[in-house]
């Protein structure tokens, strides 16, 4: 199993991972190094353990709100995909209109060429 290496508000703290995720919690890490250092910058010195969880509910909100955009888009993408298909089906149906239309017209105009065919006869 590896190990990253991560420093979170001036501690080190050594975090088991799978091989290659090193990058990634070192990554997730500096998120929270970040947040930590921005609420300090805010509140100043409140207690490491406070300042800690007032980061750890920052992030939890942030990533609270980014799943409900998410699931709004999801939801907007499966409304245009619904629309996209009726309009496809609505289409559809009046290119089969039109093909009949267009035989119909054709019948018509055979009849009618027909009828001056035998006229001239």
């Amino acid at each position: 199993m590896a190990q990253a290496v991560v420093t979170i508000a001036g501690r080190t703290y050594r975090m088991n991972c799978d091989e290659g995720e090193e990058p990634h919690i070192e990554g997730l890490a500096q998120i929270v190094d970040a947040k930590i250092a921005e609420l300090r910058g805010a509140f100043g010195e409140i207690g490491d353990q406070r300042i800690t969880v007032m980061a750890a509910l920052t992030i939890a909100d942030e990533l609270v709100s980014a799943r409900k955009q998410l699931a709004a888009g999801n939801e907007a993408a499966a409304r245009a995909r619904a629309e996209a298909e009726e309009l496809r089906r609505r289409e559809a149906e009046w290119a089969e209109r039109a093909a009949e239309a267009l035989n119909e017209a054709a019948e018509q105009v055979e009849t009618a060429a027909r009828a001056l065919g035998d006229e001239k006869s």
